[in-house]
């Protein structure tokens, strides 16, 4: 039976990975918190995997708040990419094989097609430019490794832009959100489901994937939706802007091509509202 650990336990993937773990009874899971292994802390790290062994590491532990990044850059590299070395250096020195997700800010939008594991990285904020980091450390340590990165991932699990959607239209708060930003919107128990059907299937086909739903929106047209499924669209206080204001900024255009893990994989990518929906349709 393959032992797995799984950092950042308590995040909003790693509580998604929690839940898909019941749909694989053949896989061994060990969750640990950020407050249980800080991955920033290089001895702690270090003892806790020569105390224990592992076929495989899902690091799920991250700083992600985009906008804070930008004012708390040391902080973001430290967890983003110095800790990130640290698992890498890690997982080689036992062979476990690590699983790391990274994001679709590591590009700058420019392309206006979506973007394939081989294009050029280029990220326009603190926050992405620390996940790049943490990508090349992985890419220059480890042999056996997966990197995916995804977009725009929700759930209902933590903060997230649909939980700060249904709250605002239950608040009748008025919703201003930019249509600027064109991505997609990701289920993170797809992502939670994906990664834990490729550990099953004993696959040794590492390297770069891209991993979100299918299909593309903007923020608005994410809110909309989200509404529209919720039938709160007609009473919701919702504007669309294509000026909205942030600290960080953000690539324009940053929709993910799967067609490399979809060959390799064989797994079906579910378009983005179906996925909402489902989520709804298990949740409420």
């Amino acid at each position: 039976m393959k032992k797995i650990l799984v950092t950042g336990a308590n995040g909003q993937l790693g509580s998604c990975i929690k839940d898909a773990a019941t749909n694989f009874p053949d896989l061994d899971f060990v969750f640990v918190s950020k407050e249980e292994l800080a991955i920033e802390k290089t001895n702690l790290l270090t003892d806790f995997f020569k105390k224990n062994t592992f076929d495989y590491c899902i690091n799920t532990a991250a700083y992600t708040n985009v906008e804070q990044a930008e004012s708390d850059k040391e902080r973001a590299f430290a967890i983003n990419g110095e800790a990130v070395k640290n698992i890498a250096e890690s997982c080689k020195e036992n062979d476990i094989v690590l699983i790391h997700i990274s994001t679709d800010y590591v590009f700058d939008g420019k392309k206006k097609a979506p973007y394939l594991e081989t294009d050029s990285t280029n990220p326009l904020n603190v926050y992405g430019a620390s996940k790049l980091k943490g990508e090349h450390y992985i890419q220059e340590i480890c042999s056996k490794y997966y990197i995916f990165r995804t977009s725009w991932l929700y759930s209902q699990y933590g903060h997230n832009f649909l939980k700060t959607i249904l709250k605002y239209s239950q608040e009748d708060k008025p919703l201003t959100i930019t249509t600027e930003q064109t991505g997609t919107p990701t289920n993170a128990n797809d992502l939670a489901n994906a990664m834990l059907e490729v550990i099953a299937k004993n696959s040794t086909d590492y390297g770069m994937y891209h991993y979100s739903n299918s299909g593309e929106t903007t923020w608005f047209g994410f809110a909309e939706e989200i509404l529209r499924q919720r039938e709160k669209l007609k009473d919701a206080n919702l504007a669309k802007t294509n000026h909205y204001r942030t600290f960080a900024a953000r690539p324009e255009y940053s929709v993910l091509s799967n067609k490399k893990f979809l060959f390799f994989f064989d797994q079906p990518s579910i378009d983005w509202r179906k996925s909402l929906q489902n989520l709804f349709n298990h949740y409420s």
